[in-house]
């Protein structure tokens, strides 16, 4: 084990760099795990460290200076305990990790929860602790400071009826959470994995999601952050989608100073389906960059992405999807678009969609668009009553709201518009 890393000269590092290194010198004693978990947690944070939080020269971070906007890392003080808050969805069971700490008694019938700290005690979780690629600074962060999540394991044919709320809460401070969860073959699951803050204090969050989907499952997963005005959130979801395998994948980005949200799926199983939607909703100054990178590796499969934004005061975002159609993966059916409602002049948003097709009998296209409110619908509107600031927010939230109208289930939609409506209240 190099424990050196915490005594070398920091040079030329950041503020943030310098803390991040300090603070896994000071917490390095208390971090669950054993021998090998300890080792690869030393090793991350050493490639973290010779190679810097990344910068816009690195191609997948082009539009996300990390270096440069992430400016500071709050202590990882304790704070006062943290109670639950109500679910999303009325019914849901909700499985808490409260300022990075799992609940011991969580507990869902007829499914396999364990705490992802305890899979770190006995060395089971070490072989998920890496870094995707050389720029993955998500996984090499989280990966050394992980303490807590859930490892959830869905068993074959299991059909759940109520959602599973992974629900993590934090009151500033450093959060590091970890969530694998596999589901068996032919299972039925919704999963709602929220993040929110429930104060103004700073935090910076990092949180990963191991998705495995074996052959025939069909799942809807949601990810809803809603983190603080002053808040870093570094989130990252790994999917793997198996033989006839369908996954639903909304992502509702609603807050957050600095916000990374990365997807990284690949598609191994012939005749499975993804469904990503996404919707950013962009205020203050805050940025939001929202990087995919989607793995078509087996012939006859599908997937549509569709992202909408939506821009206000001085408020920055990203979208990067790539799409790779790898030489096998013959019939590939894949489309996406991203399209952005730029609601103010000094706001701004980047799209980059890309295809690498290697195959050349496929179906695959993208697209985006940015443009300002139709005044002709305004006028509409305006023409018939409606007052201008009611018709914008209207319009505004018809724009996001009829991706969001995709999902089946009644109470979802009814939820997911709520935070909508919420969000343009307090900004349009």
């Amino acid at each position: 084990m190099n424990m050196q890393t915490t005594n070398q000269p920091i040079g030329r590092m950041t503020v943030a760099e310098t803390a991040l290194v300090e603070a896994f010198g000071a917490q390095f004693g208390e971090l669950p795990g054993n021998g090998a978990v300890a080792g690869t947690r030393d090793r991350l944070l050493d490639d973290l460290k010779k190679a810097g939080l990344p910068t816009r020269r690195i191609e997948a971070w082009h539009y996300t200076d990390l270096k440069t906007l992430l400016r500071a890392v709050p202590e990882a003080t304790p704070v006062s305990a943290i109670d639950p808050i109500a679910p999303l969805v009325e019914g849901s069971v909700v499985l808490s990790v409260l300022q990075g700490d799992a609940d011991d008694d969580a507990s869902a019938d007829g499914i396999e929860i364990a705490r992802f700290r305890d899979k770190l005690a006995d060395g089971s979780a070490v072989a998920g602790l890496t870094a995707l690629d050389r720029d993955d600074a998500i996984g090499r962060i989280n990966g050394s400071f992980v303490r807590d999540g859930f490892a959830i394991s869905v068993p074959a044919n299991a059909e759940l009826e109520e959602p599973i709320e992974l629900q993590a809460l934090h009151a500033g401070g450093q959060i590091h959470t970890r969530f694998p969860v596999s589901f068996g073959a032919a299972s039925k699951a919704t999963i709602i994995e929220r993040h929110r803050s429930v104060t103004d204090d700073a935090a910076l969050v990092s949180s990963i999601s191991d998705i495995v989907l074996e052959d025939g499952a069909e799942i809807t997963w949601i990810i809803l952050q809603s983190q603080g005005a002053a808040d870093t959130h570094l989130g990252q979801i790994r999917v793997k989608l198996g033989t006839n395998a369908k996954l639903k994948l909304f992502v509702v980005n609603a807050g957050g100073k600095l916000v990374r949200q990365e997807l990284r799926i690949d598609v191994e199983g012939e005749g499975a389906d993804l469904t990503l939607r996404g919707v950013n909703l962009l205020g203050g100054e805050g940025h939001t960059d929202v990087t995919l990178v989607l793995g078509h590796n087996v012939p006859h499969t599908n997937s549509t992405e569709i992202i909408r934004n939506v821009v206000l005061d001085r408020a920055s975002g990203a979208f990067q999807g790539m799409i790779r159609v790898a030489p096998d993966a013959q019939k590939t059916d894949a489309k996406m678009a991203c399209n952005t409602l730029l609601l103010s002049d000094n706001g701004e948003f980047s799209a980059k969609p890309e295809l690498e097709i290697f195959a050349d009998d496929v179906v695959c296209g993208h697209g985006a668009t940015v443009a300002d409110i139709d005044r002709n619908h305004l006028f509409y509107m305006m023409a018939r009553g409606v007052p201008e600031n009611k018709a914008r927010a209207m319009l505004v939230h018809a724009f996001v709201a009829e991706i969001v109208e995709e999902l089946d289930d009644e109470k979802l939609v009814e939820a997911l518009e709520g935070v909508i409506s919420a969000w343009l209240e307090r900004h349009a």
